[in-house]
């Protein structure tokens, strides 16, 4: 359930498929890496689109909106995501060498495309003082149930410390997740577990969690892990923030 793949010579990684790998996901999935100059075009005509800049600096065109962003990294700055609905066409220029995060799903609705920027992003730091600070971690929503009912996917990310857990307490949800890596040295790893299975994770790993099984989540001393994280919504079951603990660690909520 967690995998290293690989980058196509064009620079693309595809994590889930609605149709091919990790299908159970039910989202479509992808990273791609642009050089400078690259430009790429999507237009999906029964889902929605929702594109992370996880690093560099591109120009992004949808309907009649243009807009130039840039991000150093995703541990020093907050995200840029466009999120556009059904048959809406999107066009990226890379202006340098940039890291890009495509989402998509399927949805019926149409709703107004929205580019949510670092200032729209909600961003809570978790477990401080609680547990000697060793779940403390900054959570970073983008787009959920509370501010897009109109999706059925959501979006945020995750920026675990050092020698810190996260994804804690151990819960377990219906909907299925994502999970997409970063760490802040090339030689970074932690650990994902999922059910009663760990796997380690390293730069550009990404796990796929079924409904249903645990997944907290921990990080190497001395190496910052980021990882975005994505949700999409059942039919008539939405994600929507609620979480089933796992028997045995409640307990630990009562040091909240």
């Amino acid at each position: 359930m967690v995998d290293d793949i690989k980058f196509s010579n064009e620079g693309l990684k595809v994590i889930s498929s609605i149709d091919g790998i990790n299908k159970g996901m039910l989202m479509d999935i992808s990273i791609r890496k642009l050089e400078k100059d690259k430009e790429i075009e999507l237009h999906e005509e029964f889902k929605e689109i929702a594109v992370l800049l996880i690093e560099g600096k591109i120009k992004i065109n949808w309907e009649n909106e243009s807009k130039i962003i840039e991000r150093k990294n995703v541990f020093e700055e907050n995200p840029y995501c466009l999120h556009v609905c059904k048959d809406k066409a999107i066009k990226i220029t890379a202006l340098r060498s940039s890291e890009l995060l495509i989402q998509a799903t399927d949805n019926e609705k149409k709703f107004t495309s929205k580019l949510y920027t670092p200032e729209d992003v909600i961003t809570e730091v978790s477990s401080v003082d609680i547990w000697d600070s060793t779940a403390a971690r900054q959570i970073k929503t983008i787009f959920d149930y509370s501010n897009a009912p109109y999706s059925n996917m959501v979006m945020g990310e995750i920026i675990s410390y050092p020698g810190r857990w996260s994804s804690y307490v151990p819960h377990h949800h219906p909907q299925p997740e994502v999970y997409y890596y970063k760490f802040d040295k090339p030689q970074g790893f932690g650990a994902c577990f999922i059910g009663d299975n760990a796997y380690k994770v390293i730069d550009g790993s990404c796990a796929a969690i079924p409904g249903g099984l645990v997944h907290p989540q921990s990080t190497a001393p001395g190496y910052r892990m980021y990882y975005c994280w994505m949700i999409r919504h059942l039919e008539g079951n939405p994600w929507n923030a609620t979480r089933t603990y796992e028997e045995a660690h409640e307990w630990l909520l009562k040091e909240k």
